[in-house]
């Protein structure tokens, strides 16, 4: 199993000191956290994209082409690309331009994403949210397996014998698509032979099984089926650490999704941690071998092949980030 570590790249105040960092701090601090995770031995770098003032990522493929120049073993990724809102052709060349400045460790992982500005910003009609996708992922998979592409469909003006170019270092780009909760999300994730990114939000993983079975079910690739879990991660040495440090974070992480309209209830308190911790729980929290047995568990259930782990969330310094990923490395990454 593979290990992987991301960051949506929000801009939130820690709770802890009240200091909010800039676009450009937070920029860096991604960048530095990519270093520190690709030293450590992780496998997967991903960021988000948010076309938002309160996100530091509008272009993943941009920020993701600077730390390829910093790194030289961790794979790299966008969790997600919006590919319903964004030209194919231009986002598979610049991925296959990405793929070219790392010497083949890019992976593209299409989303369409939590919050809709990104529609009349692009000049996009809402309404047509699914059928974009769907247009748009067909003709970025076309884009992956052919140099000169002929295409016609309704969003967008057709291809006839276009070239295009670059062609990345790899044959193709792995392409997935990341699902929240729609099982109909999984069924195209299948049927088109692609892996799958099960990004878990709250509640207990078993909700999630039916996902994940479906997708086995339809999958219609030439290779297996590739099946990754991601979530909100902290780790620490003890369960009093945890106390200290999780709940101020991920009640901050929260506050700024119902301020946005898509939150609600936060449905923890302190008196939680047991349930947080246990096997149960999407949250992937706890000790080193409280996490390792969640995965465990979740294998059980999804049989995946990659673990995602959502690191900087709530205003976090790039200090608690480090602590979670030095203990995933040291101590559940020799496990797996």
């Amino acid at each position: 199993m593979e290990l992987g570590v991301y960051s949506l790249g929000e801009i939130l105040s820690d709770p802890k000191t009240n200091q909010v960092r800039s676009a450009h701090d937070r920029i860096n601090a991604l960048i530095e956290m990519a270093q520190y995770a690709d030293q450590a031995g992780v496998d997967v770098f991903g960021v988000g994209e948010h076309h938002r003032l309160d996100y530091a990522i509008s272009s993943p493929q941009m920020l993701l082409s600077a730390i390829s120049q910093r790194t030289k073993s961790i794979r790299l990724t966008a969790l997600t690309s919006l590919l319903n809102t964004a030209d194919p052709v231009r986002l598979f060349e610049d991925f296959a331009t990405l793929d070219l400045l790392s010497g083949g460790r890019v992976e593209f992982t299409a989303g369409r994403g939590a919050f809709v500005e990104a529609f009349p910003l692009f000049g996009y009609d809402e309404k047509n949210y699914d059928e974009l996708f769907s247009e748009h992922l067909e003709l970025f998979l076309q884009l992956n397996q052919q140099e000169r592409v002929t295409w016609e469909g309704t969003y967008r003006s057709k291809l006839d014998q276009a070239e295009i170019a670059p062609r990345p270092v790899q044959q193709a780009l792995p392409v997935s698509i990341g699902v929240g909760g729609t099982i109909e999300s999984a069924e195209r994730a299948g049927k088109n032979g692609c892996g799958l990114t099960v990004v878990m939000i709250g509640g207990i993983a078993k909700k999630y099984q039916p996902l994940v079975a479906r997708y086995r079910e339809v999958y219609n690739g030439e290779q297996a089926p590739r099946v990754a879990i991601a979530g909100h991660t902290m780790v620490r040495e003890t369960v009093e650490e945890l106390q200290k440090d999780f709940y101020s974070y991920y009640a901050k992480y929260w506050e700024h999704l119902t301020k946005q309209g898509i939150g609600g209830a936060m449905g923890v308190a302190r008196s939680d941690l047991d349930f947080i911790t246990s096997a149960e729980s999407t949250l992937m929290v706890g000790t080193p071998e409280q996490i390792i047995a969640k995965i465990q568990y979740q294998y059980q259930l999804f049989g995946h092949d990659r673990f995602l782990a959502q690191v900087d969330f709530g205003g976090q310094p790039l200090e608690s980030v480090k602590v979670t990923i030095d203990l995933l490395t040291k101590k559940v990454m020799p496990y797996l």
